[in-house]
């Protein structure tokens, strides 16, 4: 006799890197994402959105993991043998879009997006391979005033998310001046070698404010191994170029001048480094007549930025704000989101240079930063009514009294379930429902329904000692006539105690 074969039943899991986001969760950051698109709308930016995925060729090799094999993106090869990647960021199918519609679009091109974008990096704590961004974009200026433009946009988003001055910093550097800095240990070169080297050398500096300076130093020579045991192979640097990085990226002072005039005295000598200076001069000079201190926008020059397009300005917003780790340590929660400069992206599809500016906020992170600080206010959406099904026969008649609350703008569920009363009240708490509605045979021959307060009934009934008691209770129900249903509705959701 055979054996029956067993039939498979996969387990129940999320890969690493990936999470489900609940309703709660996702109404709070629709509120939250609204927030930020009416500060680009205010600075006069359009949406946009593009595919999730995109021709490997177009977005190019620019990621900070450029060594993994596959170029840290999520690929696959279509039936035409063509490889399509999902997309790692939102910069670089809106470059594409530029280039590819570049005739018909009002210049500069100013357009905000959000959206999913997946890494296929090493997960581990608040680094995730799916996350959300929000962008703001300009295309086709050169000015410095579109970079200061974002600082500022990007100062008044943290503080219409009502993060207060002090609790944020927009940071600022400038790559021309990192130029400088790479100038003069040799690693400007156009040779794989030296974009490799160079790469590496942005990565590990723009690890300080985890790492510390000694653990950049680590990356900067050897290589360091982490703490789960994993080892990263350094940028093999001497001791006298190691220097020469540290001394660049602890160059900040208290005032933004006094920045300028560390780093100019760092990178004498540099061409492309003192237009980089003048660059953030010109920037600081934008942004201080318009209100914007140091306070809300100052120069940093351990902000490197790690993807390989950036050309000039770059920028972080990072939360100042502390709070307590799992072992009750304080820590910075850190950026939540970075942009910048980026002329060469788009001349990659064109042949011509265009240039081009932006910012990304990571909306997870910064949702989870909110969070910290007590930000997000309870949804304002009350969960639905629930009508129960005493007899399924009538379920028309059910259905009758949940169109009518709908056209009231009351949320309704008639209950889909085959259990019975105890078991629909139970899932109708479960839903955190304000309100049940019940109508039987008695009060059908009647013409009447009864109206359950699940909440003044959870409160009732911290006092009743017995099932009797309860039964006999009537202050969480309330019989009225069939056809008064939306208006008693209406008057009990209008309570106070509905209103918290």
């Amino acid at each position: 006799m055979s054996k029956k074969k067993k039939s498979f039943r996969p387990k129940a899991r999320l890969p690493r890197g990936f999470g489900d986001v609940h309703a709660h969760e996702l109404r709070t950051m629709a509120a939250m994402i609204k927030k930020i698109g009416d500060i680009y709308e205010l600075y006069g930016f359009e949406p946009l959105e593009t595919p999730a995925m995109e021709f490997a060729e177009c977005l190019g090799k620019f990621l900070p993991d450029a060594d993994r094999p596959n170029e840290g993106v999520f690929a696959l090869q279509d039936d035409d043998e063509q490889w399509m990647s999902l997309r790692y960021d939102l910069t670089a199918p809106t470059a594409r879009f530029v280039a590819e519609n570049y005739d018909h679009l009002a210049k500069p091109f100013r357009r905000y997006q959000t959206g999913n974008v997946w890494r296929n990096e090493k997960p581990g704590p608040g680094r995730f391979r799916q996350f959300v961004q929000f962008d703001a974009d300009t295309i086709g200026s050169a000015e410095m005033a579109a970079d200061a433009e974002l600082a500022m946009m990007w100062a008044d988003v943290m503080e219409a998310l009502d993060i207060k001055r002090g609790d944020y910093v927009i940071r600022m550097n400038n790559r021309k001046i990192l130029d400088g800095v790479l100038d003069k240990i040799n690693l400007l070169g156009e040779d794989d070698a030296s974009v490799k080297s160079r790469l590496t050398v942005m990565r590990a500096m723009d690890k300080l404010d985890r790492l510390g300076s000694a653990g950049v130093r680590l990356l900067l020579g050897d290589g360091r191994k982490d703490e789960s045991g994993d080892y990263t192979k350094g940028a093999g640097l001497n001791a006298a170029s190691i220097d020469k990085v540290i001394a660049f990226v602890e160059a900040g002072k208290n005032t933004n001048e006094a920045t300028l005039d560390a780093l100019s005295v760092l990178i004498e000598g540099s061409e492309i480094g003192q237009e980089g200076i003048a660059e953030l001069a010109e920037i600081n000079a934008l942004v201080s007549a318009a209100g914007y201190g140091e306070d809300r926008i100052c120069f940093d020059p351990s902000i490197v930025r790690g993807l390989g397009y950036y050309s000039g300005p770059v920028m972080e917003a990072e939360l100042t704000f502390e709070i307590k780790d799992e072992k009750g340590n304080l820590v910075r929660f850190g950026s939540v989101g970075g942009g910048g400069r980026y002329d060469g992206l788009v001349a990659r599809f064109k042949g011509i240079e265009i240039p081009a500016t932006g910012i990304s906020i990571g909306v997870s992170r910064l949702y989870a930063a909110l969070q910290k600080l007590g930000k997000h206010k309870k949804s304002e959406v009350m969960p639905p009514v629930i009508i129960t099904v005493m007899d399924k026969s009538e379920r028309a008649v059910y259905h009758n009294m949940a169109m009518q609350l709908r056209q009231a703008g009351i949320r309704a569920e008639v209950y889909m379930g085959s259990s019975g009363m105890k078991a629909q009240v139970k899932y109708a708490d479960k839903r955190g429902a304000p309100l049940v509605i019940i109508q039987g045979e008695d009060e059908r021959n009647n013409g009447q329904i009864t109206i359950k307060d699940l909440v003044i009934g959870s409160q009732a009934s911290k006092d009743i000692a017995d099932n009797q008691e309860w039964r006999s209770s009537q202050v969480a129900q309330m019989l009225v006539k069939s056809e008064t249903l939306v208006e008693n509705v209406k008057k009990i959701l209008a309570k106070p105690h509905h209103q918290n």
